[in-house]
């Protein structure tokens, strides 16, 4: 493959910062480019893609030690997917806990301004709640 694509250029592409690419190349996720004459990081449509994929990586929650994992597997192809379905299960586990945290959050917070009787603090359902955690129904 051919380098020659400026640092800048890929963060546009990839929608990683600049500065996040430099880090990522620091902690060995991203392989160090060549440099040209002058020193300037020169990277070709592979890094971008890695970048890609490591931005996605990182939106849907997998952490650097999940994602280094995830990238050796994809830079061999010919491997079984067992790993990486273990690394994906275990992450859906913890959002499905999340979401059911956030499920429990929200039911509490409706029931908090459903109580709400518009009136003056002292019948104020969200003030007696938050003062008196053992009134609340979500503990998580």
């Amino acid at each position: 493959m051919s380098h020659g694509i400026a640092i800048g250029k890929v963060s546009q592409e990839s929608a990683v910062k600049v500065t996040t690419i430099r880090y990522y190349e620091q902690i060995g996720l991203l392989p160090a480019p060549p440099r040209t004459e002058s020193g300037r990081r020169s990277y070709d449509r592979s890094d971008i893609e890695r970048l890609t994929f490591i931005r996605h990586s990182r939106e849907l929650g997998f952490e650097i030690d999940q994602i280094r994992t995830l990238l050796q597997l994809q830079d061999r192809p010919d491997q079984p997917c067992e790993e990486a379905d273990v690394i994906a299960r275990a992450r859906l586990v913890e959002v499905k806990g999340k979401v059911a945290s956030l499920v429990a959050l929200q039911n509490e917070l409706e029931r908090m301004v459903d109580g709400c009787s518009h009136g003056r603090v002292e019948t104020c359902k969200v003030i007696d709640i938050l003062a008196d955690h053992g009134k609340c129904r979500h503990h998580g």
